[in-house]
């Protein structure tokens, strides 16, 4: 059930969340650069922040089961899908990892996620100095 400071802090927890996986997921994709028959993966991050603010507030129905219409899997919610990303080039191996892409991915989902943190930081802040006044 989404509180006030959920509201105030908006969808910035959640992306928050989400850039954190997905650096997971690039550090997973660098690490196996060299494993024969790795396929590389990644997550649409838009669709999953789409998704996570979608299930944080409005009305559901309520079910007893989950196979029931509108039922809501949490571990599904939490886990982002992971879909493989297509290769330029694909090594012989088949390995489709591309170390550059990857790099600048890792290096992109970084500056973002400090944006993020810093947004969050604004937003405690803001709230500190309407508590104490100052």
């Amino acid at each position: 059930m989404p509180t006030k400071l959920d509201s105030y802090l908006g969808v910035h927890p959640a992306a928050l969340q989400l850039r954190s996986k997905r650096m997971e997921i690039l550090a997973a994709n660098l690490a196996n650069a060299d494993t024969p028959n790795y396929r590389a993966r990644d997550i649409d991050f838009r669709a999953a922040l789409a998704q996570a603010t979608s299930s944080a507030g409005g009305v559901r129905l309520a079910t007893t089961q989950s196979g029931h219409i509108g039922a809501v899997d949490a571990k599904r919610m939490q886990t982002p899908e992971l879909k493989y990303r297509v290769p330029l080039a694909p090594a012989l191996d088949g390995n489709t990892v591309d170390t550059q892409l990857e790099q600048a991915a890792f290096a992109e989902n970084s500056v973002r996620y400090q944006a993020t943190l810093q947004f969050l930081t604004s937003k405690f802040r803001g709230l500190m100095t309407a508590i104490t006044g100052q």
